[in-house]
């Protein structure tokens, strides 16, 4: 008789689609959005934009993503705020464009996609990070309400991370037209 594991790499995953399920449909094209910018999957102009807001969103988000690399290769190894600075400095100016182009709307969904551009390494400092950028000025201040209150007690006062990397990256699915499929 074989036991059955609920921790194993594939529950893990199944979790994460469940989670990037759960976010509205806005989220969730802005989250596969912004992993084609940050990791050049695609032509995210091509695929993503509707109009010219959105292109032009697309072009600042590239320039904004530039920073990724850096961001990635600065995570701090320990919590002494030296060695924060340059890290989170940057995080949260990229963080703040993120939230304020209005599609993230809670800290869930925020982690989820900084998850990905940045990797696990960076989970204890997504919470500082989250709060920072949403408290910036350029978002109204309803908006700053909304994603403040969005962040719980557990994730705000966490006393351990994981360090597993995600496993689940969304990508843009082509609609198939239920008259032409194949049987």
């Amino acid at each position: 008789m074989t036991k059955t594991t609920h921790d194993g790499p594939g529950f893990l995953t199944l979790g994460e689609i469940k989670e990037f399920a759960g976010f509205s449909a806005a989220t969730q094209r802005y989250i596969r959005r912004s992993l084609d910018v940050a990791f050049d999957r695609k032509d995210a102009v091509a695929v993503w934009s509707r109009d010219a807001v959105e292109m032009a969103s697309i072009d600042a988000q590239h320039q904004f993503y530039d920073r990724l690399p850096d961001i990635r290769a600065s995570i701090p190894d320990s919590s002494v705020l030296k060695d924060a600075e340059p890290f989170l400095a940057q995080l949260v100016t990229v963080s703040a464009f993120d939230l304020g182009q209005g599609r993230l709307d809670c800290f869930a969904a925020y982690r989820f996609l900084y998850e990905r551009l940045i990797g696990a390494d960076a989970r204890p400092w997504l919470p500082a990070a989250f709060c920072a950028a949403a408290s910036m000025p350029h978002l109204p201040p309803s908006k700053r309400k909304i994603l403040l209150q969005s962040i719980s007690e557990a994730a705000a006062t966490a006393t351990g991370w994981s360090k597993r990397q995600p496993s689940f990256y969304p990508e843009w699915v082509d609609k198939v037209d239920a008259d032409s499929r194949a049987y």
